[in-house]
Parts: C-alpha cells; structure tokens; sequence
C-alpha cells in the first residue's frame, strides 16, 4: 500500500516547463505532472509514427497507381496486338485455302497508300492475260478509228470527290500523288466503257478490289477499280457505253465509288479532259 502511494505521488510529481521568449516580454513556467508529460511524449511518438506510415502509404499507392496505368497501356496494347493477329491470321487461312499462287495473289491487299492503282502489279497480271488470250494482242495489232478509241465522256453520272494530282489522303493522311480521279456514286451503279477496246484484265487485283482494264489502241488504256462485280471477261471487245462492271467498294475503299485512270503509253494522264461533259 505504500509503495503504491509512493508511486502515485511519483507520477503526479510536477515538473516545471520555462518558456523564454526572446523579446521584451518576461519569461512564463508551466508546470504539469510527470504522467501528463510522459503521455503527451508518447502521443507525439505515435503521432509521429502514424504520419511517417502515411507517408509511405501514399508513396505506395501512386507507385502502385502509376504500374497501374503503366500495366493497364501494356495490356491495351497487347490486345490490340492480339486482335491483328487474329486479323491476320484469318486473312492468310482464307488466302492459303484458295489452293493456287495465282489465286492468292489477286486477293492479297496490295496497293499503293496514295490510293492509285498499283500500277507495276497491274501491269504484270495484264501483261499475263495478253499473253494468255490472243485476241489482244490481234485488236492492238490493227489500225483502229483514233475517235472511237480515244476515251471520252464519263463511265457513269456521279460526283468527282477526289481528283488528279497531289492531295490530302482520306484514309492515311498526308499529301500524296493521286493518279486517277473518284466518282461517288450508289453502289452497283453501272459503269460504261467510255471508248472502243478490248478488255486485257478484268478481275481482282489486291487493294484494288475487282478491276476491269481496257486496251483502245494507239497507246491509250482506260482503268475502272473497286468495282463491285465486273460484267466482261479478258479478251472482249467493247464499244463506247457498254456496261463493262458495277461500281462497288472493293479493296481498299472508303465507301462506293469507281478510281477511274487513263495511260497513255503506259503513262498515268489528267482524266479530267477526256470526260467532256457531266452526264
């Protein structure tokens, strides 16, 4: 029992705390019990404690926040990868099934990102129909009327959303050479041969989609692209307005419409002058 009254006089013992303010004013003593001031550095102790683990907390979260983000872009990324590969994937099963290398070829989309034809890869399969159907070969031999050979007119009545020369691409951005003018039109719209020929090429051709080629003699060459079904077939003549196929957007397109070109002597030219007239 005394002990016990020992220790409470212990703990209620004062202790004196001077505060010296340096100034005119005079000093102040407070006094508290040693209890009070024990437990007031304890409180500071956990105080102290408690700010330091928030701290670190906070630290945790935007460190694990900012892996968050970082993991979260990752996965986006690996999803989109995914699901181009899925693309691809089903792409070359469908390509690969159709049995022949001739036959792959025409549907792999190759184009030029400028939007023209590819010509060099038209080029080459025209020059394989040539060879393959002889007729062609005998029409570009004899000596055709100029007039009726030279294109004029339009292939179709539409609306020209994009013409010949530089331009800005409306699928890929950027200014780039366009060698053939667009005609907007419905889809299926026919499409007239605009002079007197013989058809050299006329099916799929990668990023063209289905694309009908016309040989009129004395170098001129008229070209109908994205077609979506063509109604002549390689070694076929044709007159001025013939239906030779339907506008379509096959390939890589932006909606219905025919990329009509004319060569003159192999040579990309202004389709503009030779339309004439609006139909």
């Amino acid at each position: 029992m005394y002990k016990l009254r020992l220790l409470l006089r212990k703990i209620h013992t004062p202790i004196t705390i001077m505060l010296v303010p340096h100034s005119r004013f005079s000093s102040r003593s407070i006094k508290i019990p040693v209890i009070a001031a024990a437990l007031f550095c304890v409180m500071a102790c956990v105080g102290a404690v408690f700010s330091v683990s928030l701290t670190i907390q906070a630290f945790d979260y935007y460190r694990m926040k900012s892996e968050y983000t970082k993991m979260s872009k990752n996965f986006n990324e690996m999803e989109s990868t995914m699901a181009s590969l899925k693309e691809s994937e089903s792409q070359f099963r469908k390509l690969f099934s159709l049995g022949s290398r001739k036959e792959v070829l025409k549907n792999v989309d190759i184009s030029s990102e400028d939007g023209s034809i590819d010509t060099d890869l038209l080029k080459k399969e025209i020059q394989s129909s040539m060879n393959a159907v002889e007729e062609i070969k005998k029409y570009l031999a004899k000596e055709q009327n100029v007039y009726m050979t030279s294109p004029s007119g339009w292939p179709a009545p539409g609306r020209i959303s994009s013409g010949f020369g530089m331009r800005e691409h409306p699928k890929y951005g950027g200014r780039r050479l366009h060698t053939g003018i667009d005609i907007t039109m419905p889809n299926g719209t026919p499409l007239h041969a605009t002079a007197d020929g013989v058809v050299s090429f006329a099916d799929r051709s990668g990023g063209n989609g289905n694309i009908v080629v016309i040989e009129h003699g004395h170098g001129m060459t008229s070209v109908y692209a994205h077609n979506s079904k063509n109604s002549v077939k390689p070694g076929q003549a044709v007159k001025r307005g013939e239906i030779i196929a339907y506008s379509g957007s096959t390939g890589i397109s932006t909606g219905p419409h025919v990329h009509y070109e004319i060569w003159r002597n192999g040579q990309s030219v202004n389709p503009a002058p030779y339309l004439e007239s609006k139909n």
